[in-house]
């Protein structure tokens, strides 16, 4: 490779570029330079135009005389020496980076640049399963599909402020317990499986966040049950309910295919109760999945939201198995919950398998959908 002077270590990138099996190695960096640069000066307007604004802003002692009846976040609280107010409303607060936070903001504590990022419809991540980052994996294993703490946590602190209440009654391993412990919000979960609430406890046990309460028992049951819902809430509203429903038989279903290879011939249900929505036809599913948000919606604050994960089953003859826009049509007829749109998250860490090889196109299906509803009153 010729030499030449770069931002990049050259040597490191063409070091991992050949490790990977790349062939055309001066082309490949060439791209992840341009990318690079492009990245850069698509920063270097934003900043300048930041810095303009910042100049053009008011100090922020002589538009409020205290923070106190404001409820900002701590991370504006933390550096307000050097806050500013911009524009005519007095309700932007800017920082000399250019960061921005609206003090009307009623729905979570996020500044303007990280509410653009998170509104993005599809996004990928590649969350590790080994060592510290993992957040305990290894004990999170025992289900058959655990969401990662750091994506439930990105969710929560964008529909939640700090201190408000989260609730999964398919809470699983806890990924979003443990999300809402590494944000500062509260959180109560549900789940048949006592075995996967022990190892949530002993998940965060490991990684030093707090333990939220849990219930083990039928999530249908104890939401029809008001007198527990009450103990459980302890009068509070609910801000957020999160929650990935196990997908009708999916689980329940003799394994075919690549899916041999990982978990078997053997169906693998998460649990073998009856009540199990895992193992409910797709009808009963959908119909039990629909009476769950009626039963949890009187409890939930007024503009507060239900995030629901989901996974469409594989195309079958002339069944599409579309389930995410069958679930958003069921759950879009109850009254005073409307349907606000959807996120598409690529689990880049997902197994790939020959699926249809050498004979048909059948896709893996390395995505799920994040549906979005909100309590309108």
């Amino acid at each position: 490779m010729a030499a030449k002077k770069s931002f990049l270590d050259l040597e490191k990138i063409e070091s991992e570029l050949l490790k990977y099996g790349v062939e055309d190695v001066d082309s490949e960096i060439e791209k992840i330079e341009k990318q690079i640069k492009s990245t850069l000066n698509s920063y270097k307007e934003k900043n300048k135009i930041a810095r303009e604004q910042y100049k053009n802003a008011i100090p922020f002692s002589e538009v409020y005389e205290s923070t106190v009846s404001l409820n900002l976040p701590a991370w504006i609280l933390n550096k307000i020496d050097s806050a500013r107010i911009f524009g005519d409303s007095k309700q932007m607060i800017i920082f000399p980076d250019g960061e921005k936070y609206q003090i009307n903001n009623p729905l979570n504590n996020l500044s303007g640049g990280d509410w653009l990022n998170f509104t993005t419809s599809v996004f990928s991540t590649f969350y590790t399963t080994n060592g510290k980052d993992s957040y305990a994996h290894d004990i999170r294993k025992i289900h058959p599909s655990p969401k990662p703490p750091q994506l439930m946590k990105e969710i929560i602190e964008f529909f939640t402020k700090e201190n408000e209440l989260v609730f999964d009654y398919f809470m699983g391993v806890g990924g979003s317990l443990l999300g809402a412990g590494f944000s500062k919000r509260k959180a109560i979960g549900i789940d048949l499986n006592e075995k996967f609430i022990k190892a949530y406890k002993n998940a965060a046990k490991e990684i030093g966040v707090d333990i939220f309460p849990t219930k083990c028992g039928d999530c249908l049951e104890i939401l029809n049950n008001e007198k527990e819902m009450k103990s459980l809430l302890n009068n509070e509203k609910i801000s957020l309910v999160l929650i990935d429903p196990p997908y009708a038989n999916m689980m329940s279903k003799e394994k075919t295919g690549g899916d041999i290879a990982v978990y078997g011939n053997n169906a693998t249900p998460f649990t073998n109760d009856e009540r199990d929505f895992g193992n409910l036809s797709q009808t009963a599913f959908f119909d039990s999945l629909k009476q769950s948000v009626e039963l949890v919606l009187p409890y939930i604050k007024k503009h507060g939201y239900i995030v629901i994960f989901i996974k469409d089953l594989q195309p079958n003859k002339k069944e599409l198995n579309l389930l995410h826009a069958d679930i958003i049509k069921k759950i879009n007829e109850i009254p005073n919950l409307n349907y606000k749109g959807l996120r598409i998250w690529a689990d880049r860490s997902a197994k790939l398998f020959p699926y249809g090889y050498p004979f048909s196109f059948v896709a893996n299906q390395i995505h799920q959908y994040i549906l979005v509803f909100r309590k309108e009153k």
